[in-house]
């Protein structure tokens, strides 16, 4: 089979799964894999093994791959996919089930509504989810905050969107501008940028970009309305049930908080001692080993919720496999599609979109930081990981980080690729489906409410941050 372009390929991807679901309102698995079968069919031998040596793969596995038809390497990656979020999902919405039933939602919603009030909850929503976010992934964040958002829109409907869309400008901006996430830890190390000002300088620009994305948010949902809907688990009539109970008949508020934050507590506590393993005993190594990975960390916090749920319902243990049940089968359907968008996205990058691109960059003449904003959108919006695009363009732009290359410090450069790791996320994005089904929104929905929100706030990031290399170019 003669060689196609790897962008006509991505064209083609984009249409087969764009118009199966917005026009012809397929299934969205079937939209990706139809996709993905695509792709993967019209991929030549060539791009693969370019593609391979481009990872560093040895020659055996180059031969492995070749060996593979497009069906296995499919497969592979949808069960790469699950072996990275499947069983977080899962915990993720027992755990949401749990906070739900048992009032523990109801109990922080109104904890924090007489703190701040109705009107200031957006905000805080994006504080909060861009703090969490800082020492951990932003889909496990929206996992734990989507049910604070559903207890809030049963008040408010017309702004669940609002606390929705708040939920995400504050975490994915921190994770992909704030280290210790992989990928601005990743930029700093490679671009010779210290720790402290990867932070500093990530969590300026980042709060600037959230601030814009929340703008955002609030002129959007003045102008739509996405009801609150029932998922698999819990209907909206459940929920608006808890509006009248007594706040004495809910957990306590240090309950309520114990699933969410003690994750957080776990997972981040992992990071830090990990990054200076020399401060900390053995001991403390080891145990922050086991329980600060995120599985583990999400199961202990499951046992909690179910805890809980057993204590405020007055469950026995056998009692718990409903609810459990139902949080599984609405897990399920996310865990497939979500694979299902993996397996597009990793048969997308198998084309080698990621060297045609390379090879095009060294023909673009643009300011610096316009170039690597542009590379890394065009790379993110190819293969869906905003992570993977951060990587990839670091490769291909360490060249401008050199003596006299560059006007301004390297900090710069780095958050400029972080910020361009935000446009367009769309089908091939595993976090697309993520928060399209956790949400309740539909397709059309979630480009509005979160593929054009990261676009909006990745692009305010690139403004910010030409702004602040001009008056400051030489910080630190």
């Amino acid at each position: 089979m003669p060689e196609i372009s790897p962008i006509v390929l991505l064209l083609l991807g984009l249409l087969i799964v764009v118009a199966g679901i917005l026009i012809v309102r397929l299934h969205p698995i079937l939209a990706l894999l139809s996709g993905a079968v695509l792709i993967g069919w019209l991929t030549a031998d060539s791009q693969l093994q370019l593609f391979a040596q481009s990872r560093g793969l040895s020659e055996t596995q180059i031969n492995n791959l070749l060996n593979q038809s497009f069906g296995e390497r499919i497969a592979i990656a949808f069960g790469e996919t699950s072996g990275k979020i499947g069983l977080l999902i899962v915990l993720a919405s027992i755990i949401g089930k749990c906070l739900l039933d048992s009032g523990a939602a109801e109990r922080i919603v109104r904890s924090m509504l007489k703190v701040f009030g109705e009107s200031k909850a957006p905000g805080a929503f994006m504080v909060s989810s861009f703090i969490l976010a800082i020492p951990i992934f932003f889909d496990t964040i929206f996992y734990l905050m989507v049910p604070l958002a559903r207890a809030m829109g049963v008040r408010k409907e017309k702004s669940y969107a609002l606390y929705i869309m708040a939920i995400i400008a504050g975490g994915t901006m921190a994770h992909s501008l704030v280290p210790p996430t992989p990928g601005p830890l990743f930029a700093a190390g490679a671009l010779g940028v210290s720790i402290g000002m990867m932070i500093i300088m990530g969590t300026v620009i980042g709060l600037i970009c959230s601030g814009a994305g929340l703008a955002y948010a609030y002129w959007l949902n003045k102008n739509q309305f996405i009801p609150l809907r029932s998922t698999n688990d819990v209907p909206v009539e459940e929920l608006k049930s808890w509006l009248n109970k007594d706040t004495s008949t809910l957990p306590s508020f240090f309950m309520s908080n114990l699933p969410i934050a003690l994750p957080v507590v776990l997972i981040a506590g992992k990071t830090i001692i990990e990054s200076q393993p020399h401060f900390y005993p053995d001991g403390i190594l080891s145990f922050f080993k086991v329980v600060g990975d995120p599985v583990i960390a999400l199961f202990i916090a499951t046992i909690i919720a179910l805890a809980i749920l057993s204590k405020q319902s007055s469950y026995k243990l056998k009692e718990l496999k409903t609810p459990v049940e139902e949080a599984i089968l609405s897990a399920g359907m996310i865990v497939l599609i979500t694979c299902a968008g993996g397996a597009f996205g990793a048969i997308l990058q198998q084309t080698s979109i990621g060297n045609w691109l390379v090879d095009l960059s060294k023909d673009v003449k643009l300011a610096v930081l316009p170039l690597a904003f542009l590379v890394t959108a065009v790379i993110r919006t190819a293969q869906g990981s905003a992570t993977v695009s951060m990587i990839t363009a670091i490769g291909m732009l360490t060249v401008f980080n050199t003596p006299g290359a560059m006007s301004f410090h390297p900090v710069y450069l780095a958050i400029v690729i972080g910020c361009g790791s935000k446009l367009f996320p769309w089908m091939n994005d595993s976090g697309f489906w993520i928060i399209t089904k956790m949400s309740g929104f539909t397709e059309g929905e979630s480009i509005r409410n979160f593929s054009l929100l990261l676009t909006i706030m990745g692009v305010v990031g690139l403004i910010a941050t030409m702004i602040l290399a001009k008056l400051f170019p030489l910080i630190g």
